[in-house]
This record gives C-alpha cells, structure tokens and sequence, in this order.
C-alpha cells in the first residue's frame, strides 16, 4: 500500500471535514460582508448586493453617529432619541455608506479584476444595470431619510440634508474620474477618513445638538487619524493600484514606509486629541483615551508592522476597536464639557 492509498482514521476525517466547513463558513461570511477572502460563485442576488455595500464599512460610520450624539451633550436616552438615532446610523452605515461603497465597486471593476476577481462585478454575478440602479436606490433613500431627520429636529435649514449632500458628493469624486480622489494617496486617504469619523459625527452633533465650529475643526482633525485607517485598506489592493496608476499610499512610499505612516497616523492624532482634553480639563477622559493608545500600539507592532500585507486583516480587527472606543471617549468627553459650560 503506497502512502497516498493509507486510509484517514475516522477522527481525523471528522476533524478535516470540520475545518472545511469552517474555512467554508469564513469564507461565506467575508463574502457577505464585503471582506478580502471571499469566494466567488454566489447566486442569491440579494446577497450579492449586500456584498457590493460592504457591510463592514458601515461600523466606523454608524459608530460616528453614537460619538457626534454623545458630544452634542443633549441626547437623552429616551425611546423617541433612540429610534432617531437608529435612522441617523441607517442614513450613514447601510444607505449612504453602501452607496459609497456600490459606487466605488462600479468604478473599480477593471481594478478589482486584478486584485479581487471573487468580487461581484468582476466575477459576473450581477450586470452592471442592476449596479447603476442600486447606486441610485442607495442615493435617493439616504437623502429622503437625512431630510426627515431635519424635520423631526426642526431644522431651518436642512442641515442634515447638507451634510448628506456633501457626503454623497465626496463619495462620487473619490471613486470617478476626471477627479478620481484614490489615485493621489493623501487626498484619497484622507476624504476617506473624514468620511469615516468627520461626517457621520456631524450628523449625530447636528441632530441632538448644534454643530459648531469646534466640533468641526476637532473632527478635521481627528480625521487624520482615519487617514492612517484609510490606509490599511491599500495593502490589499498593492498590484493592482500599481497596473493602473493609482498612487496608493503603499504604492507612492512602498509597502513598510506606508505601514509606518498608517499606525503614525493613526497614534500620533489620538494622542493629541488626548492633550485636546487636557486643555479642556477633561482630564479623566483624557487618561482614559490615551491608555487606550497603548493596546493599539501592541498590536501595531505585533502584526501590522512585522507584515502589512499579511496581517491587515487581523491588525483591523485587533487595534481598531481601541480606536473606535477612543473616539466615543473623547465625544462623552467634548458632551461632558458642553453641559458644563
């Protein structure tokens, strides 16, 4: 009997079967999701529309929305808020964000043939016309939800619509040509960032409370930290940024410069809007955002810098939940201040 003919003990088929299943249910759920790793040969049209908006993108946005309500220093935990809260995070995360997203798939199609052929266009799972009619669906019902928004606060001006408006736009300059904003790696990462952490912490600041010219500036600032974030996402897509011209971070300075200047970014800009809170004299705050840098840094060392391009992923899912919660720190924080004034 030759080796390849030596029967697998039942155990171990057992155990193999399982790790395949697993490895099958990962791979189903980065599809839905909008992850790297997918597979292709999806047929539910439904599912792979869902995986056009990329479900995982909507967490920083929705997320945003808690951090600019929190900082408005009115939201009340009432039944009425809370549902409207809940509309404001439908509005950034799942609408707008998944038109942001569907959009940039639409322009991208050529790319992603080279650095992600899994994912829906490319592969052929839906025609581009369904595409173009979902972008628009995605566009219209976020801006009707941002305007209903303006009524329930009884805005004079639709504030929120503005906002919506502007979002939306940005989004469109960022993925089409003749501006295409991800071809030049600082402009892209960073209409990326704020859109991330700036926009959807508008919506919140603007709906429970005023959006003043501080939370604006704070926010454009803070927003260089989701640059660094906006930067993670170019390590994946490296070979095909390159084939078309698009100067990506990694592309414009290499894969370990850009690594270094993600997690600068990213550190640097939290630990500034920590001294932001010492000027304030938010001082338990403060502390508390900038022990939170230090898990973040870890794991920065840990996976990111050691292998940017293999460990993205993990890094993503490891560091940047201390980010996220900094940034719920520092709008109690900036909410604290405001009822104390």
């Amino acid at each position: 009997m030759t080796h390849s003919d030596t029967p697998i003990p039942p155990t171990d088929q057992a155990e193999a079967l399982d790790a395949l299943d697993s490895a099958e249910a990962g791979s189903t759920t980065r599809q839905l999701l909008g992850m790297k790793g997918a597979k292709s040969g999806e047929t539910n049209i439904w599912k792979i529309r869902l995986q056009l908006m990329k479900p995982i993108t909507w967490i920083p946005l929705i997320w945003g929305v808690v951090c600019g309500a929190a900082s408005s220093g009115h939201f009340t935990w009432s039944l009425e808020n809370t549902l409207i809260s809940a509309a404001c995070m439908l509005m950034s995360g799942p609408l707008l964000a998944g038109y942001t997203q569907t959009i940039n798939e639409y322009y991208d199609r050529e790319i992603d043939a080279v650095n992600e052929p899994y994912r829906p266009i490319p592969s052929g799972a839906i025609p581009l016309s369904q595409v173009i009619v979902q972008i628009w669906v995605l566009l219209v019902a976020g801006l009707g939800v941002a305007y209903a928004l303006d009524v329930w606060a009884g805005h004079e001006f639709p504030i929120l619509l503005a906002l919506a408006v502007f979002g939306s736009f940005v989004s469109y300059i960022y993925s089409a040509p003749p501006l295409k904003l991800k071809q030049n790696g600082w402009a892209g990462s960073y209409a990326l960032g704020a859109s991330y952490i700036a926009l959807p912490w508008w919506a919140g600041q603007a709906l429970f409370g005023t959006l003043t010219p501080t939370i604006v500036v704070l926010t454009l600032f803070y927003s260089l930290a989701g640059l660094g974030i906006a930067i993670v996402n170019d390590f994946k897509s490296v070979e095909g940024d390159r084939q078309f011209g698009l100067q990506s971070m990694p592309v414009m300075f290499g894969v370990q410069k850009a690594a270094w200047i993600c997690v600068l970014m990213i550190d640097v800009f939290q630990v500034a809007m920590g001294a932001y809170l010492i000027y304030i004299h938010e001082n338990l705050y403060a502390t508390i955002l900038l022990l939170l840098v230090i898990p973040q840094i870890t794991f920065q060392d840990m996976y990111f810098l050691r292998d940017p391009l293999k460990n993205d992923v993990k890094y993503q899912a490891s560091a940047q939940p201390f980010l996220v919660l900094g940034m719920l720190v520092a709008g109690l924080a900036l909410g604290h201040h405001v009822g104390l004034e």
